[in-house]
């Protein structure tokens, strides 16, 4: 399968992404080695390959939840850079 510059510009449109001529090409150069690196793949006989659901082995070893006394409301809002009454006070990010 190869892209062509109409299937990249398609592409570009959809994932809302500008490039200049220069890039045009080397994106499409790009997009068309990883095809090509995908069709490769294709031809690799996996018919007595079980499916893999983890790349590795390993088990995550996690420690047991322990509960523990956490910070008052007074201590939490001791060291706080601005506060009003029982809140912190941050800059506003919505208008």
């Amino acid at each position: 399968m190869k892209v062509d510059k109409k299937t990249l510009e398609n592409l570009a449109y959809l994932s809302r992404l500008e490039f200049d001529e220069k890039n045009t090409e080397k994106m499409l150069g790009d997009l068309n080695r990883i095809l090509d690196w995908i069709d490769m793949l294709n031809e690799v006989d996996t018919t007595h390959t079980a499916p893999l659901a983890q790349m590795s082995a390993e088990i995550n070893n996690l420690r047991p939840d322990v509960l523990k006394q956490g910070l008052s409301h007074k201590d939490g809002l001791k060291n706080a850079p601005k506060k009003d009454s029982d809140y912190f006070r941050v800059p506003k990010v919505l208008e």
